[in-house]
């Protein structure tokens, strides 16, 4: 059954994916099956959507509810589930005022990168002063505006002519920054708090609070995308919270859902108003099934319980990596933030990532790469110890085959 459901993908999917000859079929936790019965330990989480594990019981029962209420309406008419997550966004981020609802992290930036030319619109600015900043090593999504945001000529790559109107700097160094800001060109900034495919790099403290200051000196809109890095993935439920950096914008998608697709932009006082009637819209954006999981999701993502375990399992997921790598001399160093870490290989190492991948998930460990040099540990949220240990213990079988094998 395997080897067929992969030739259907091979035959009908566009060739854009090389996924691992597994074929998932159930999940339970942070523990998958797949189509021949075998048994994994997921620190992939579905590339850090899946943040309450699979199969989670609070979101079953919501979509199951919901689902035999009201699926759809679309933004003609209104209803219920989407307005309290609304509501219970604004409450739960501390600084916005206004919510847009989509369906994914590509839109919800897009929706950001739209709402901060508008907003410079109003004040009076002509095109060539309504440029986006982002940083080198970033990654936005994969619409032509969002992808040329993000500041990584790979994927930028064959999709030319690119939109106008972006600029980039380089991540961390606030010289860097201000001399773009400087030009007065620029009208919003758009920056990963914790850099995903770019390495899972995260911010200096310094660098965000000197970001902030920056957009009021220039009169700029601050704008995180959280969409990897925000619900309780670093240990706060929003990563401008653990940074006590308050943005005008947030972008939000992955765990918000736990697995169901959503996706939101979270405005503050600042650009509340820049999008009135006709602005932007989107059909499918907010639906009552979405937003009913995300609600669960969310209340589950803000428990001070969950919130403590990201800290702790952070610790023991740490531990266990410097422990591997003084027995087998593998990484260059562990960074990140809560229960988003890169492992970057060393040197003589370099470009070996995929290659550890594939002796992970044939152990029996589905994990993610960032880039070809590093590994990257995106477990469930509230993943046990179990797992962890359990983790770490095919990981570290993983990497001795690998040694071998090269």
């Amino acid at each position: 059954m395997t080897e067929s459901l992969l030739a259907l993908a091979e035959r009908y999917y566009l060739p854009i994916y090389r996924p691992r000859r597994i074929v998932l079929e159930r999940g339970q936790g942070s523990r998958v099956w797949d189509s021949q019965g075998r048994e994994y330990v997921d620190f992939a989480a579905g590339i850090a959507v899946n943040a309450l594990g699979h199969a989670h019981p609070a979101l079953r029962a919501a979509l199951v509810e919901q689902a035999g209420r009201l699926w759809h309406t679309s933004n003609v008419f209104v209803s219920e589930p989407p307005l309290r997550l609304a509501e219970e966004l604004v409450e739960a981020s501390r600084f916005a005022r206004r919510v847009f609802l989509c369906n994914s992290g590509a839109e919800a930036n897009e929706a950001a990168i739209k709402l901060a030319r508008r907003w410079a619109t109003a004040q009076g600015r002509p095109p060539e002063r309504r440029g986006i900043l982002t940083f080198r090593g970033s990654f936005h999504g994969r619409t032509l505006a969002a992808v040329t945001a993000t500041a990584q000529p790979k994927y930028h790559e064959g999709y030319e002519p690119l939109p106008p109107g972006f600029h980039y700097a380089d991540f961390n160094d606030i010289a860097s920054a201000e001399a773009m800001l400087a030009s007065g060109e620029i009208c919003a900034v758009l920056v990963e708090p914790v850099q995903g495919e770019g390495g899972v790099m995260p911010a200096r403290e310094a660098f965000l609070h000197e970001l902030r200051a920056l957009c009021d000196r220039f009169d700029a809109l601050l704008m995180f995308d959280e969409i990897q890095c925000g619900m309780g993935r670093t240990g706060a439920l929003f990563a401008c919270h653990g940074y006590q950096v308050t943005p005008d914008v947030v972008t939000l998608a992955k765990a918000l859902g736990g697995g169901f697709p959503i996706g939101a932009m979270l405005v503050g006082e600042k650009a509340a108003e820049a999008m009135q009637f006709g602005a932007h819209g989107t059909t499918f954006g907010g639906n009552p099934l979405a937003a009913a999981v995300a609600r669960a999701a969310l209340r589950e993502l803000a428990a001070p319980a969950l919130l403590a375990n990201v800290a702790r399992q952070s610790q023991a997921l740490r531990d266990g990596l410097a422990r591997l790598d003084a027995e087998l001399g593998v990484f260059a160093g562990i960074r990140g933030r809560g229960l988003m870490l890169g492992a970057p290989l060393r040197p003589e190492h370099a470009g070996q990532a995929a290659s550890i991948l594939d002796h992970a998930a044939a152990h029996g460990l589905l994990l993610l790469q960032a880039g070809p040099d590093v590994l990257r540990f995106v477990p469930a949220l509230n993943i046990e110890d179990a797992d962890i240990a359990d983790g770490l213990d095919r990981l570290r079988s993983a990497l001795h085959a690998w040694r071998s094998a090269r």
